[in-house]
């Protein structure tokens, strides 16, 4: 009699928590569309606003119907667009890289700039810009992608060292050491050409301006693979969450799901840098918030993170127009700059942040 009456009792609570899951599926469906809105908001006053005099009437006319002998929607055409577009891709990138790393290292730190992936992109364009003389994006982006993989591999051999393997801690000092070491190289490569050094000091701070629309065209297909790869991991990462054990015992092909995740990350890493340099903390910050929003479901994280990063960056492109004209403030600089009191408060939060 007590096991029927045990048996009824989970019945309801499985019941119930089927209801739950069926009636917050709605709410983050409406809550997706709803950042898709903020999203295109974003684009919009990303086209709008900045230094040069652009009305919202140049704005449609230069996106729909463009006339390049008014300046206004020159200005669109030849500047904000690509501009705009730029920080799509690098948002998107960004965003979806740092959720599957901090989803594969089930550490909430993870992040490809703390990971010391951009910095080897940053190192392998820089070096090709140096030594072999390149400079166009369609000429280095193969390189921005190969130092990301080395990146990695390095990262994962030296975090794997031991018995223990790969653990979230020694990833994290793996990835930080690395990254150190890259930027030094970067910077002592910069130093010894003056050259290329004048003419990457601001990319290699983060910036979305100086991609023309072949640059934007040739990193598309590698986003777009990335991104798709990243969004189909979203089962795999839920598993990977709770122990590389637990996963294979529930069905999961452990080394399958971190190599396609590696794959995901050296595409998205090395597209977003190619585009705007090694930007930081979007990687980082935007998983926590969309987490927030979501709880710790991966298949919802990912989209959500996808959305919201070019939000970020976009928005703190815009700041850096209008803060201290007549120049700008480039975004890898705006981006730590307005994302660290949100994280902070995040970050204190505990419960909301842990993975």
């Amino acid at each position: 009699m007590s096991g029927s009456v045990l048996q009824g009792v989970q019945e309801r609570k499985a019941g119930s928590t089927e209801r739950r899951r069926a009636r917050s599926r709605p709410v983050l469906a409406v809550g997706l569309l709803g950042a898709v809105a903020l999203l295109l908001l974003s684009v919009l006053a990303s086209l709008a606003v900045g230094s040069g005099d652009v009305s919202l009437r140049d704005v449609l006319d230069g996106v729909f119907d463009p006339n390049l002998d008014v300046k206004g929607q020159l200005i669109v055409q030849e500047v904000r667009i690509p501009r705009t577009v730029a920080g799509l891709l690098a948002g998107a990138a960004l965003g979806l890289a740092g959720t599957v790393m901090q989803g594969v290292a089930r550490n909430p730190l993870a992040d490809p700039q703390l990971l010391g992936v951009n910095a080897g992109a940053s190192v392998a364009v820089v070096c090709s810009i140096s030594f072999f003389g390149f400079t166009l994006a369609t000429q280095y982006i193969w390189f921005g992608f190969l130092g990301a993989l080395l990146a990695a591999l390095l990262v994962y051999g030296v975090g794997s060292l031991g018995r223990e393997g790969a653990t979230p801690v020694k990833l994290a000092l793996a990835g930080a050491a690395t990254s150190a070491v890259l930027t030094s190289v970067t910077s002592a490569v910069l130093l010894q050409d003056r050259d290329s050094y004048d003419r990457f000091r601001f990319w290699q701070l983060g910036a979305l301006t100086a991609r023309d629309a072949d640059v934007l065209w040739q990193v598309s297909p590698f986003v777009a693979a990335g991104a798709l790869l990243a969004l189909l991991l979203g089962p795999q990462l839920n598993a990977l969450s709770l122990g590389d054990d637990l996963a294979r015992g529930l069905g999961q092909r452990v080394g399958v799901a971190r190599l396609v995740s590696a794959l995901a990350v050296v595409l998205l890493c090395g597209a977003a840098t190619v585009v705007a340099g090694p930007i930081g903390f979007v990687g980082l910050a935007v998983p926590h918030a969309a987490r927030l929003i979501t709880g710790p479901d991966y298949r919802w994280v990912l989209p959500y993170s996808m959305v919201l990063a070019p939000v970020m960056l976009l928005v703190a492109d815009i700041v850096g127009r209008v803060v201290a004209p007549p120049g700008e403030v480039q975004v890898g600089v705006v981006t730590a700059a307005i994302g660290c009191v949100p994280f902070i408060w995040l970050v204190r939060r505990r419960k909301q942040v842990e993975l």
